[in-house]
């Protein structure tokens, strides 16, 4: 039995030396920084925490996302947060008055960095078919900025999932702009 746990021991200690190789290299080689930001890059883009800012209509279909049928958990978003602190997607479902705008930013402002912006339906895009009341922002981007936009009157769940998977392409490339899904 002690044999058999020296050869283990032996086992142990070349793999070991093998990880601490391969971490020497890297940091001789000035890599480790992008290994670690790739690794970090990764788990954050497959866990990106929402809050749900439902208003209207798409706040239907952003619960839709939800149930088993859509399964948003699939994509590391298991429950949308309530509180700003701890969301980093922000999802704005519906029509944003004036009154409204100053409650978006708000929340948006109280939110960790990286942080994103989905605007989700036509009224969060451009205002709907509400965009000429004297009461309505025209688009959810003249009060934070927009990282992706889906477009549908309402749109489907699906759309939404097709902006979380945008977000954590974002998050994993590093790369962010304007797109839009649906």
């Amino acid at each position: 039995m002690s044999q058999a746990r020296h050869e283990l021991d032996w086992l142990n200690d070349e793999v070991v030396v093998s990880e601490v190789d391969i971490v020497n290299e890297n940091v001789i080689a000035g890599k480790l920084p992008a290994v670690i930001k790739k690794v970090l890059g990764w788990g954050y883009g497959n866990s990106t925490w929402p809050l749900g800012f439902g208003i209207a209509c798409c706040a239907i279909e952003m619960m839709a996302a939800c149930s088993s049928k859509y399964d948003i958990a699939r994509f590391g978003s298991e429950a949308m947060r309530m509180s700003p602190r701890q969301a980093d997607v922000m999802i704005v479902a519906g029509t944003v008055n004036e009154k409204m705008a100053v409650v978006v930013r708000r929340l948006y402002d109280q939110m960790s960095e990286p942080k994103f912006v989905i605007a989700m339906g036509a009224c969060a895009s451009n205002g709907g078919p509400y965009w000429d009341t004297y009461n309505v922002v025209d688009g959810v981007h003249k009060v934070v900025p927009v990282d992706v936009y889906v477009p549908g009157c309402p749109p489907r769940p699906e759309a939404l999932l097709q902006a979380l998977m945008e977000i954590q392409s974002m998050i994993k490339t590093g790369k962010r702009g304007l797109v839009t899904k649906g």
